[in-house]
């Protein structure tokens, strides 16, 4: 019998991250043998992201490279890109169908239905690996004024706790170390009469994994409850807030739920408990209308969080918000300086943040070997590499940074 080799690429956020593993893990059962290479595959399944005009391209050159590298390649994809705008993907060289976000629950069906015949015995997923991306919410009717994510996932939904439990006691079981609680809008999950924080509760009772990240929260969900749980070491330090601006009058423009007092009182609450976390955050510069003086007050601002890491983006006008077609876009002239000094400072905050523990030894989740060094993360997000003759890779060890 023939088998059909799949190779998966992802493209975006953790919640990709975790839907590309879970039809990973459906098509391999089902009788599809995933490959770690697009040239030994029949088909790529590319799992799209379309937060800004980038990650549109890099979808669209991911079809283009394949094809090139695998001229007999077939071409799923699937995503929000997919949610957005099918009708561009269609026309890229290879494609033999787009599928939206809600097809990635019935991956194996949705092959079969395209001609494909999978073989009788199914194959294992990949397991023992260190960090697994598991999904507990998805969904956002928020509609700030620059985000595209309402337009391409706006069915807001929760997965049961005990779903979430039991995935975490399989990855668990596969080896996995750590798992990454993901979703659109996590600080807000409520199912079955539990929050975030009641969710949590319930992991730390009913599984042994060694590490439990959250991927990311909004200041006004950040509450004494919720973060009193980080007394349990299993919880990772790390908190990644949403800021995207620190000017007021830009937050007031792209309709965030907060202010910077409130950003930088769940800041407070955060280290007041957790004094050694990691708070990282997303930066758009050049947002419609931002002055140099807001800029300046955006600027200021980070520089007083004193985040650990910086993610920053240029302003991408998506089709259909409300941003698109304010008045006062920013040229590109002015915003590429900005997002220069946001680069620069993100450098320093990083290089400042592990500062703070040279000389002390922390513990590192080893994820893989580059260049001849180990490399991996410690639970409050510093990544460490070390010389070592002994195989680490998927171990927690103390390394003295």
């Amino acid at each position: 019998m023939i088998v059909v080799t799949v190779y998966i690429e992802t493209l975006g956020c953790k919640l990709n991250q975790a839907e590309s593993e879970v039809m990973r893990r459906d098509l391999a059962a089902a009788g599809y043998r995933i490959v770690q290479a697009v040239d030994n595959a029949d088909v790529l399944l590319l799992n799209t992201c379309t937060v800004t005009g980038v990650a549109d391209r890099k979808a669209m050159q991911a079809v283009r490279s394949a094809i090139k590298a695998n001229a007999r390649l077939k071409v799923i994809i699937t995503g929000c890109y997919v949610e957005r705008d099918a009708e561009t993907l269609t026309k890229l060289p290879g494609i033999l169908a787009t599928l939206g976000n809600d097809a990635k629950n019935n991956i194996a069906s949705e092959f079969e239905r395209l001609g494909f015949a999978p073989s009788e015995v199914p194959f294992e997923a990949e397991a023992g690996r260190t960090r697994s991306m598991v999904k507990i919410q998805d969904g956002c009717d928020h509609r700030c004024s620059y985000c595209v994510v309402p337009l391409v996932r706006s069915l807001k939904s929760c997965v049961p706790a005990g779903t979430i439990v039991e995935q975490i006691k399989a990855r668990q079981a596969e080896g996995f170390r750590e798992v990454v609680l993901t979703g659109t809008e996590i600080g807000e999950y409520a199912c079955d009469g539990l929050d975030l924080a009641g969710l949590l509760k319930r992991i730390l009772l009913e599984t042994g994994i060694e590490r439990i990240r959250i991927s990311s929260l909004q200041p006004q969900e950040v509450t004494p409850e919720l973060i009193r749980l980080w007394d349990n070491p299993r919880l990772c330090r790390h908190f990644h807030l949403s800021l995207q601006s620190g000017s007021d009058a830009v937050l007031g423009r792209m309709r965030r739920r907060y202010n910077t007092a409130g950003y930088l009182s769940a800041v407070k609450l955060i280290r007041d408990i957790v004094p050694e976390a990691a708070v990282t955050t997303d930066i758009i510069a050049g947002f419609p209308g931002e002055t140099d003086a807001e800029f300046e007050d955006s600027f200021r601002f980070i520089e007083q969080i004193g985040f650990s890491r910086l993610h920053v983006f240029p302003y991408s006008p998506r089709p259909g918000t409300l941003a698109a077609s304010m008045p006062d876009q920013v040229e590109h002239s002015a915003v590429k300086p900005r997002v220069a000094r946001l680069l620069k400072l993100g450098r320093q905050c990083e290089a400042w943040f592990k500062g703070k523990f040279k000389g002390q030894f922390l513990e590192v989740l080893v994820e893989a070997r580059e260049e001849g060094r180990w490399v991996g993360y410690t639970d409050n997000y510093i990544r460490v590499s070390v010389d070592s003759d002994e195989d680490l890779e998927n171990r927690i060890v103390p390394i003295k940074l």
